[in-house]
């Protein structure tokens, strides 16, 4: 057993590159990090009501929102590859390097949630739209928006991108081979499309249930983070999926799972 002289950091466990102590450090500020995330996203749902549309935000107010949602709802499940490859970058650069290249780690993998962020943009307002012209319309895109859910959980893209967010170490030996121009942007922004991959059916779920709902999302966000981290993950994934298809169905019935399209009146009886 190899002797280790005083004050020396305590060595890394098998697969993490950061010793105990720097890992304990690191975690602690990406919590703090998520922790003002959750602030700021808690203080703006307050200020907005709920229903459906885009809560009468323009596009780039809404992106801004978002990636300060994704950063809330994401950070601590992707604490385990950011947090080595930033300590990565941490040993090859320093001062204004090393910002640049974490900056630019950072700036990658927002980038991919900020382009999914459009997409929701688009679905939100057509929702909004169909909503306002026929609000028992809001019933039917419900159930379509956990259908959708339901089903990507179970389907090979969730399980090839969850299988690269639950193997981290292997993910950061590829990403070392990458060429050195922009680097550490294209490994974020490699990293934030898996995780999109993953996830996309988690927050397309938010649609139905409201994108501003705080209950909704701290949900979903812990939903992610044992998915990502806990040796059930899949097993999990699956029964949420499962979860969402039963929502499909009972959406149908049941306006009060509908927050996020501002309910659903009763069916209409078809003149005689």
């Amino acid at each position: 057993m190899p002797h280790l002289r005083p004050g020396a950091p305590a060595p890394a466990r098998p697969g993490v590159l950061l010793p105990r102590r720097e890992l304990a450090v690191a975690w602690a500020l990406m919590a703090l990090v998520a922790v003002l995330a959750w602030a700021i996203t808690v203080g703006r749902s307050r200020q907005m009501a709920m229903g459906p549309g885009t809560m009468g935000l323009a596009p780039a107010p809404f992106l801004l929102l978002w990636v300060v949602m994704m950063a809330a709802m994401m950070l601590p499940s992707v604490a385990p590859v950011a947090i080595t490859w930033v300590r990565g970058i941490g040993r090859r650069a320093a001062g204004p390097a090393r910002a640049l290249r974490i900056a630019e780690f950072v700036a990658g993998y927002l980038l991919a949630w900020t382009g999914f962020g459009l997409l929701v943009y688009g679905i939100l307002t057509v929702a909004g739209e169909l909503v306002e012209e026929s609000p028992a319309a809001g019933r039917r895109l419900g159930a379509a928006a956990f259908l959708l859910a339901g089903v990507q959980q179970f389907g090979p893209l969730k399980r090839v991108c969850l299988l690269h967010c639950r193997n981290p170490m292997f993910q950061l030996a590829r990403y070392s081979r990458f060429r050195r121009w922009a680097k550490d942007l294209r490994v974020g922004a490699h990293h934030g499309l898996y995780c999109v991959g993953c996830c996309w059916g988690l927050m397309l779920a938010l649609v139905p249930l409201g994108v501003m709902n705080v209950a909704a999302m701290a949900a979903v966000a812990v939903v992610i983070f044992l998915e990502k981290l806990w040796r059930h993950g899949p097993r999990l994934a699956w029964a949420v999926g499962a979860a969402f298809l039963v929502l499909a169905v009972l959406t149908l019935f049941q306006d009060w799972l509908l927050p996020g399209l501002g309910g659903a009146p009763p069916m209409e009886e078809p003149m005689g």
